[in-house]
């Protein structure tokens, strides 16, 4: 018995750390896990104010949405392939290195949105029309074009502060220095609130704007979280080394350039891949009607607050995994990391638990249709079944994308997305008769494949390396 004893503590001693392993965990995580989770609850608020002025505003709003989310991933991916390398440079005391991969990412992103800004000026419309192939009334279907439309093109103007932020934000973070960024996203979102109470229904004397009104909310509040954040690192330089000099110059070295593309391409091919996926699953899954759109707004909505334990703790992993890499701290990093990811899904199961107990009551909050609140509980039932799924492969994805497989991430990420989950959801949603429920279970499901993949790739330990030596 004693022996088994100790077998058992060896066996939870690699799966579980000590207090100061997880109050280092929680000092990078829980910032994140705050301003993502408030400013996920307003846009909670925000969906449910734009859902009272009608279902089809609310389905407009979440097909602009989804396009811009679109971009929103690219510019991740745009500072996240910099970001590898700043992470690492930070790690081993060089700030010559975090210096360059910030103008690089300024530089990246400037181009980004130039291009977003052009195609969503010139194709806007023909993007929206996608999404209203399914069954609805020639009203609806006009409504809810008319609503995304004129969100869509008011968003454009917030792009430019979002992205700026983005850079800023993402090399704090990279340096440990969460808590400002977490400040700038929590003032915004309660500046976004407000504006949103003021301009969707005309309080305090402003004109009642709508949908109009949710979208200049927003944007109000994307150049409070820029202004913050920007004036807060160039004011605290001597904490900001990196930031000292910046803008003298946008040259980078070469070899540094040539570097970031190298292993940054196919981790920017990879976020603008996987999130276009993601609005195509949702263009196949709106062949079964307007509802199913309503429907999935409401469901990842509320996912999305509940999610950002696993997005924190995902963030978690590529920074603290990086500094560890860059330093030389390999079987350190190797089993910090294993811990890491034991701790995500565990508590993600317990999450989970909590968010399909909860389920049936948040489509009530919604003034919808009976038929779109049904439909919406049993996505949001769906989503916490494979919360701890999502947990695992969104861990394994920032372990091998901390240590430069980028080509891997590419493959485990958005090439799933395309080769398995689309064709599968185009083949069901239009060749079948499969109602929507049991397609987007099934759907879902495939992401297994996808975990077995990531713990094949962990084991065999591809992402063990330091590429700023």
């Amino acid at each position: 018995m004693e022996r088994m004893s100790e077998k058992q503590m060896k066996i939870l001693g690699k799966y579980i750390g000590n207090k100061q392993f997880y109050a280092m965990v929680l000092t990078i995580a829980v910032p994140v896990m705050i301003q993502n989770g408030i400013t996920n609850f307003v846009g909670l608020l925000d969906n449910i104010m734009v859902g009272q002025v009608g279902t089809a505003q609310m389905s407009g709003v979440a097909i602009a949405n989804n396009l811009i989310f679109v971009y929103n991933i690219c510019i991740f991916g745009a500072i996240s392939g910099a970001g590898i390398f700043g992470a690492q440079f930070f790690g081993r005391g060089d700030k010559d290195g975090v210096r360059h991969t910030f103008r690089f990412k300024l530089v990246i992103c400037a181009l980004f949105l130039a291009a977003a800004m052009a195609l969503l000026l010139g194709g806007g419309g023909m993007l929206v029309s996608l999404y209203l192939k399914g069954s609805g009334t020639q009203e609806e279907i006009a409504a809810t074009y008319a609503s995304g439309l004129q969100y869509l093109h008011i968003m454009l103007i917030g792009f430019v502060p979002f992205t700026v932020v983005q850079v800023y934000s993402s090399t704090l973070r990279e340096c440990s220095e969460t808590f400002v960024p977490m400040v700038a996203g929590v003032t915004a979102v309660f500046v976004n609130l407000f504006f949103n109470y003021v301009l969707i229904f005309g309080h305090f004397g402003a004109p009642v704007l709508g949908v109009a009104g949710a979208a200049y909310a927003t944007v109000i509040s994307r150049f409070v979280e820029c202004a913050i954040t920007v004036w807060w690192t160039h004011r605290h330089r001597e904490r900001n080394a990196f930031i000292v000099g910046v803008y003298c110059s946008l040259k980078i070295p070469k070899q540094l350039v040539w570097q970031i593309i190298r292993k940054g391409f196919p981790l920017m091919a990879n976020e603008a891949l996987w999130a276009a996926g993601m609005a195509m699953l949702l263009q196949c899954y709106s062949y079964r009607g307007l509802d199913v759109v309503a429907a999935q707004n409401i469901s990842s909505t509320v996912a999305n607050v509940f999610n950002v334990v696993f997005i924190a703790l995902g963030s978690s992993v590529s920074i603290i995994i990086g500094q560890l890499l860059g330093a030389g701290r390999m079987e350190e990093a190797v089993d910090k990391d294993r811990k890491l990811l034991f701790f995500s899904v565990a508590v993600c199961f317990m999450i989970g638990a909590v968010m399909a107990f909860a389920a049936p009551a948040f489509p009530r909050i919604y003034n919808t249709t009976d038929s779109v609140r049904g439909l919406a509980a049993s996505f949001i039932v769906a989503e916490a079944v494979f919360m701890p799924v999502n947990a695992f492969t969104h861990a394994a994805y920032f372990t091998m994308r901390s240590g430069g497989k980028t080509v891997v991430t590419f493959l485990f990420d958005s090439v799933f997305v395309w080769v398995v989950s689309i064709p599968a959801a185009y083949l069901l949603s239009h060749c079948t008769g499969m109602p929507i429920v049991p397609l987007y279970l099934l759907c879902k499901s495939l992401e297994i494949i996808k975990c077995v993949i990531g713990a094949i790739l962990l084991k065999k330990r591809v992402w063990v390396q330091n590429i700023v030596v």
